[in-house]
């Protein structure tokens, strides 16, 4: 076996090793990522002491999996997590139970403070009624810095990481505010949606446990962001039924409830639900890996059947995407719609399993939207030749761009690895490392746009 062939089973072994540790309730992946630190100091002793690297591997899962010693000590120094489930017995299992009780209430707690973060301008002179552009400019400033309050919590990051993210919240808050934007005005609608993107990658450095380096930690925190969304969804939904069960019980007896529901309860759930949708997706990760898969293979062939149908009726009837704002802001968000579900594919499917007939139809749904991002682009391209250069076209020419990168590597990277010519590996590593992209655009467009396109 040649040198890049033993690394490449080693890293195949290491994979198989970490998915299955993954699929224990009781491990979470800063605990996981700990392990593999261990096994992977071991195999390089084993292989410095003459080993071949099969032997050195299976050597090293061996004493990790004697485990008396090792998961003793690690759990003796996670005394507050759920690895000392899988070696502990008695009190041990009290303790674990205590430590989920502390999660919840902790999580609860953020919640709660996310909440009050929204009202907290009122107390200020600035109702939410009456200064619908100050919430909308630090809408993700009330919810997500408490977000990464918590993952910092749960996963102890050290004092330098926890500066560089306060330090990074802090900047988006003053850029967000400094600037004398026009009130609704394009920079401002950018700004409210872009700040968002460019710091959920903030809340993906304090979800991986100062791990961000590692693909596998990176593609955890992409997992961890598609269930988010089903968790939401979910709770959303919820809040619907249960609003509507408010209004029609306090109607019976003459009093209406609007005014409590969009002055207190739709901004207060909104931001409290992406904490506690968190906190339910580490909690029950179990559950919601059981809906990831068949989530995938129902709208993949869903999302894929509907763009081929519009490229086929784009070149049957002739015609073009219209030049209109709102048409092609709509089309972007579908094509970024796309990519998440491309990249909660990716994320779901097991990397060793060979490739088959989904795979095939991953590769139809990344041709055809990289088809229509294409189409996307040409009507950017006119849209801007016919009207010159403002805001929101520039921020979606970049966007399109960056995302035709994407799609189009990812179909280059799908293709070697349905010809057996690549790793599925290779693909998973690509969509990981393009994900800082995403955030730096999203950045730029906060902090550059506004004195280009002079505040407008």
């Amino acid at each position: 076996m040649t040198a890049s062939g033993s690394a490449y089973s080693l890293e195949e072994q290491i994979d198989q090793w970490r998915n299955y540790l993954r699929r224990r309730q009781a491990i979470q992946s800063v605990d996981v990522a700990e392990l593999e630190d261990h096994l992977r100091e071991q195999v390089e002793v084993l292989i410095h002491a003459g080993l071949a690297t099969d032997e050195a591997f299976l050597v090293a899962v061996k004493r990790l999996g004697d485990l008396d010693s090792l998961s003793r000590e690690f759990a003796r120094e996670h005394s507050d997590r759920l690895w000392k489930q899988l070696v502990a017995v008695g009190a041990d299992a009290n303790e674990a139970a205590a430590t989920a009780r502390t999660e919840a209430m902790m999580a609860f707690g953020f919640a709660v403070a996310a909440g009050v973060a929204v009202k907290a301008p009122a107390l200020f002179g600035m109702p939410l009624n009456t200064n619908a552009s100050f919430y909308a400019r630090n809408a993700s400033l009330f919810t997500l810095p408490l977000l990464t309050a918590f993952f910092a919590w749960k996963r102890r990051l050290d004092v330098g990481t926890l500066v560089r993210l306060l330090l990074a919240f802090a900047a988006a808050g003053i850029v967000a505010n400094m600037y004398p934007l026009v009130s609704r005005g394009s920079n401002e609608v950018l700004t409210a949606m872009h700040l968002p993107i460019a710091l959920w990658l903030a809340v993906g450095i304090a979800y991986a446990g100062g791990r961000w380096n590692q693909a596998a930690r990176r593609m955890d925190f992409v997992r961890f962001s598609g269930e988010l969304f089903i968790y939401y969804v979910l709770i959303a939904l919820g809040g619907i039924l249960l609003t509507a069960f408010m209004a029609a019980i306090f109607e019976a007896i003459g009093i209406k409830i609007e005014i409590f529901f969009q002055t207190w309860m739709l901004p207060c759930g909104a931001a409290g639900a992406v904490i506690i949708a968190s906190w339910l997706v580490e909690a029950k990760q179990s559950v919601i890996e059981n809906m990831a898969p068949v989530l995938t293979r129902l709208f993949t062939p869903l999302f894929a059947a509907v763009l081929i149908a519009f490229l086929v009726t784009l070149l049957w009837t002739g015609r073009g995407v219209v030049h209109d704002r709102t048409v092609i802001i709509a089309f972007d968000a579908i094509l970024a719609l796309v990519l998440a579900l491309l990249l909660y594919s990716v994320s779901a499917r097991d990397p060793r399993a060979p490739a088959g007939a989904f795979d095939a139809l991953e590769v139809v749904l990344v041709g055809s939207a990289l088809v229509a991002d294409v189409v996307a682009l040409w009507a950017i391209a006119a849209r801007i030749s016919e009207f010159g250069f403002s805001p929101n076209r520039v921020a979606a020419l970049g966007g399109n761009l960056i995302l035709l990168v994407n799609l189009a590597w990812s179909a280059v990277l799908y293709l070697r690895f349905l010809r057996g010519r690549g790793t599925f590996a290779q693909l998973e590593r690509w969509q990981t490392n393009y994900l800082p992209v995403y955030a730096t655009w999203a950045a730029f467009v906060v902090v550059a746009f506004p004195p280009l396109f002079r505040y407008i």
